[in-house]
């Protein structure tokens, strides 16, 4: 069990486990997909960003880099940049590339990026390398409050 998933089930929302073997220098996306046999667009990547006005979670497909300029528009920031690797794991209380978007230490602005909706369920991290939850964007959205728009590139 992770925070994670434990945020989950006291929210009694409806997810899938998938677990598989991970080490700490993969391209945690790609390998995620590859270990699942699950296209490499299925499987979000959780992003930190960091400006002035604060830190602001993306959710962008495993084959695709997140556009900051669109992420701040829909985060109503002005200007956004990625979160250092050590800051991410600090204000999450999750390792880099096991990142859920679910149960951070503290509550972050979550932007998902619109593909998202294509799918019935996509996969997320589940809080530790090597566990990815699947869920529907929709239930990802209401559980996080995220705004849904078109952040990847």
């Amino acid at each position: 069990m992770t925070p994670a998933t434990l945020f989950l089930e006291k929210q009694k929302a409806a997810f899938t486990l998938h677990q598989y073997h991970c080490t700490a220098d993969d391209n945690f996306g790609a390998h995620a997909a590859a270990q699942l046999q699950v296209p490499l667009d299925l499987v979000f990547k959780t992003l930190l960003t960091e400006g002035e006005q604060g830190a602001v979670v993306a959710l962008v497909p495993s084959s695709a880099k997140v556009n900051l300029k669109r992420l701040a528009k829909a985060a109503g920031m002005k200007k956004l940049e990625m979160m250092a690797p050590a800051k991410a794991e600090r204000l999450t209380g999750y390792k880099v590339g096991g990142i859920s978007p679910f149960a951070q230490k503290k509550r972050l602005s979550t932007v998902v990026d619109a593909s998202a909706l294509q799918h019935s369920e996509i996969l997320v991290s589940g809080g530790k390398r090597g566990l990815s939850l699947g869920i529907s964007a929709q239930l990802l959205q209401t559980l996080l409050g995220a705004v849904i728009a078109d952040i990847a590139e």
